[in-house]
């Protein structure tokens, strides 16, 4: 039973971030005109709510776990700027832009994505450091 609706949540929580991260976008090109501040904007806007939620659940953030989380909101985010760009209706870019991010967040979850993590080299030895 819990389990069922951690996964519930889970699921929703990827619906939350796919429509934040086109509305963040979206305030970002109308307050700047900037492709970049509305990409930024909208990524930030959508990874807040995460890391708020697991604040305040006592969980450790999205941000140190290594699922694609921040990653779905930057395609969203820019699929919905570029598709603005290019001259689409605010309801094509808007879908194209939720429907990617959900995608992403979406498989991430599903199928169990990762980005790949960095190996840790050898150490250096106090005098070779300045």
């Amino acid at each position: 039973m819990v389990e069922s609706r951690y996964r519930l949540l889970v699921w929703l929580d990827a619906i939350g971030l796919s429509a934040y991260c086109v509305m963040g976008a979206a305030k970002g090109l109308a307050a700047t005109g900037s492709p970049t501040v509305a990409i930024v904007t909208g990524m930030l806007t959508a990874t807040f709510g995460g890391i708020l939620r697991d604040l305040l659940a006592g969980e450790p953030s999205v941000l140190l776990r290594p699922e694609i989380y921040v990653t779905a909101a930057l395609v969203g985010a820019g699929a919905f700027t570029g598709a603005t760009a290019l001259g689409a209706p605010l309801i094509v870019a808007s879908a194209l832009g939720v429907t990617s991010a959900f995608l992403v967040r979406g498989g991430a979850l599903r199928y169990g994505w990762t980005l790949p993590t960095g190996k840790a080299g050898p150490g250096r030895h106090p005098d070779d450091v300045m």
